[in-house]
């Protein structure tokens, strides 16, 4: 019995074109396997946006370190006006005593703008095209190279403000106005600001240090380029509320 052929149920449908047939669909690239449209839509994140997903949750901590300092501000004026009755009189009178500032922190002031300054230079060092090309081609690390001594040069301006905030109290408690139960409303609010300044500028020179110890292990360019760019926004963030806190200290008693 000669054997017979049916069609398949796909050839059997196909149609001339021009007669009703379906017209050609472009399909996107998938890749291999799998629904080619969530694969398009479902494509995985760059460094950029790695970058940005970072640089968003860094400036989102930031923002509530800049309120934490804005309540202190608002403290310090608020005390400033505060006043008592006078037992004799019975006339209010103010007990707010301006207390002269060290001149060593005009000189912390400057350090401090100036380590701003290196870490600028090093983040700029580590996003530079034509250095971050090569380390993508295998040909060195010549970004690193260039990024390492500023980064050094920062931490070592930021031990130094430190050092000099810690000779600023110093001199302070050596002119009788000690961080005690005796201490005037204007000296305690000045180790107050400058301490919890300094607590959160010890952040960032811990930071420094890591970075320093960690970029060299780190084998991603991208990698390294988040490390240094979080722990600038960071810096310069602690630079800009000091310059706000120092002239609250230097003018607004």
């Amino acid at each position: 019995m000669p054997a017979t052929f049916t069609r398949s149920p796909a050839e059997t449908e196909r149609r001339e074109p021009g007669i009703g047939g379906k017209p050609p669909v472009s399909r996107r690239p998938t890749g291999g396997g799998g629904n080619g449209d969530d694969d398009w839509r479902n494509h995985r994140r760059g460094p950029r946006e790695r970058l940005q997903r970072i640089r968003t949750f860094v400036l989102f901590g930031l923002a509530g370190d800049m309120m934490f300092f804005a309540v202190l501000v608002i403290l310090f004026f608020a005390r400033q006006a505060g006043m008592h009755m006078n037992p004799r009189t019975s006339e209010p009178v103010g007990d707010w005593h301006p207390v002269l500032l060290p001149p060593i922190l005009y000189l912390n002031t400057a350090v401090l703008l100036l380590s701003s300054l290196t870490m600028e230079i090093a983040r700029s060092n580590i996003f530079r095209e034509i250095d971050v090309l090569e380390e993508w081609l295998g040909l060195g690390r010549p970004a690193l190279r260039r990024t390492l001594p500023w980064v050094a040069a920062t931490l070592f301006l930021g031990v130094l403000f430190l050092g000099g905030q810690w000779m600023a109290w110093r001199q302070l408690s050596a002119e009788g106005f000690a961080f005690d139960r005796w201490s005037t409303p204007a000296s305690y609010f000045f180790y107050v600001i400058t301490g919890l300044h300094a607590a959160h500028l010890m952040l960032g020179v811990a930071a420094l240090t890591a970075c320093l110890t960690g970029l060299q292990w780190l084998k991603r360019v991208e990698s390294r380029q988040i490390v240094i760019d979080a722990t600038a926004w960071y810096w310069h963030a602690m630079g800009l509320a000091w310059m706000v806190l120092f002239a609250v200290l230097a003018v607004g008693q």
